[in-house]
């Protein structure tokens, strides 16, 4: 193989690359020369439409292609960049104040449940696990534990904080009035997790409930109906229309 023949690979490749080169070049020189027409086309229409130029700045009447890039155009034209304004500051937006669900849940606060101890009077049973209003027999609270009216709603206060349990103990007895249930059952625990083992919440509903007028009596129920960690309600039924 002579020298010739060991060069012609490489004259391939060199050839190659040219062609490449010139491709790329005739690329650029289209696009440049689209970007010069497009603006000089900008141009001339902002003429036609009595658009000016800021007052300093002079627009040739004639642009060559090859003086013409889009960005000095707009500049020449007296267009500012969006940059050089001052940007619109948008609001921040603001959640609105649950005011009607705060006045609501101040408004069950205020109707009742302190959790001082009450004078209201209440008549217990000897082993302190049933309670009844004055005028109500001690058959009540009685055939309440033993099971003589069927349970038609509960509420399980699980979980809840003494202010959570009070919001809701008031919403359930409204409930329970709405709808006519006279037997009800509130679950509260028996504190088996209090360092005590004394349920606070057992202690602040039974003195709720002594404050509702609705209720005539309440009692503890039996193990098998949920012992220490509920109570049983009696509500007085609604008066009825004549």
């Amino acid at each position: 193989m002579n020298g010739f023949e060991a060069l012609r690979p490489l004259a391939a490749d060199l050839k190659e690359k040219a062609k490449e080169r010139e491709a790329q070049k005739e690329k650029a020189q289209k696009v440049q020369a689209r970007i010069a027409k497009d603006t000089q086309e900008f141009l001339d229409t902002m003429r036609k439409t009595g658009v000016k130029a800021a007052s300093s700045v002079k627009i040739a009447q004639h642009v060559e292609e090859k003086d013409i890039d889009f960005a000095s155009a707009m500049r020449k034209a007296g267009v500012a960049p969006l940059g050089v304004s001052e940007r619109v500051q948008h609001k921040k937006n603001v959640r609105p104040e649950p005011r009607q669900t705060i006045a609501d849940n101040e408004s069950v606060l205020e109707e009742s449940l302190s959790d001082e101890l009450d004078s209201i009077e209440f008549l217990e049973s000897d082993d302190g696990k049933s309670f009844r209003r004055p005028g109500i027999g001690p058959d009540v609270p009685r055939d309440l534990r033993r099971g003589r009216w069927s349970i038609v709603g509960q509420i399980d206060l699980h979980g809840m904080f003494v202010e959570e349990a009070r919001i809701a103990v008031v919403d359930f007895l409204k409930k329970c009035q709405m709808h006519e249930w006279l037997c009800v059952r509130i679950i509260h625990g028996k504190g088996n997790g209090s360092p005590d083992r004394q349920s606070v919440l057992r202690e602040v509903v039974r003195r709720w409930l002594k404050q509702r007028d609705e209720v005539i009596a309440f009692c503890e129920p039996r193990e098998n109906d949920g012992g220490a960690g509920a109570t049983l309600v009696r509500l007085k039924p609604l008066p009825r229309k004549k």
